[in-house]
């Protein structure tokens, strides 16, 4: 008994609780399990950085499941022009033709999956001297309303930078309005920005 005592081990201590030790252990393992799942899900530095490839982007919005098509008209310096028959025109990519509501509905495992989105971006994934030319375009309506389009200009390296950013409105089927024109240096540093209308559908229609 002197030994055990000289230990730490006297029987005189109070009684073991199995149900105490077992909740403890559980608390603790909860705890193990939940800093682990943290340490996995926290991106690092790097993860977490958005590189798109791109010195500029071009988004052009109008509300969410409206059913309009609004289309985007981008000309280069060169006279290159990006729209929905020509996705890819010189450094100018756009990513896709948003036809307001049509097929914003998917079913997948006969559950309806909905996109309400309203959106279009180009991307320049280079840069040349000289002026571009954003305009929207109101291919089909479906409203006798007016339709409210955001269009942003962003220049993305070497950081973000918004030089460009208003809300336009088109008053129906054929109705196009230049949004922004905006000349760029050699290096890509924007010279000068601004509205002067510009017609680029009636350049498209040889090039279908």
């Amino acid at each position: 008994k002197k030994l055990m005592r000289r230990f730490g081990f006297n029987s005189n201590e109070g009684t073991f609780d199995p149900f105490t030790d077992l909740l403890f252990n559980g608390l603790l393992g909860f705890a193990f399990m939940f800093a682990l799942a943290f340490m996995l899900i926290k991106p690092t530095p790097e993860e977490a950085k958005i590189d798109p490839n791109a010195e500029y982007i071009i988004t052009v919005t109008w509300p969410d499941e409206h059913p309009d098509d609004v289309d985007t008209y981008v000309e280069d310096p060169q006279g290159n022009i990006v729209w929905y028959h020509t996705r890819e025109a010189g450094l100018m990519h756009l990513d896709r033709d948003d036809r307001g509501n049509y097929k914003d509905t998917i079913v997948i495992d006969g559950v309806k999956i909905n996109n309400p989105l309203n959106q279009e971006t180009v991307t320049l994934r280079g840069v040349m001297s000289g002026e571009y030319v954003v305009n929207i375009y109101h291919y089909l309506s479906n409203s006798v309303e007016e339709v409210p389009v955001k269009v942003k200009v962003e220049k993305v390296n070497p950081k973000i930078k918004v030089i460009f950013y208003d809300t336009l409105f088109l008053e129906g089927k054929g109705n196009e309005l230049t949004a922004a024109r905006f000349i760029l240096d050699k290096e890509g540093k924007v010279l000068s920005v601004h509205k002067k209308p510009k017609r680029l559908t009636i350049l498209t229609r040889d090039r279908k």
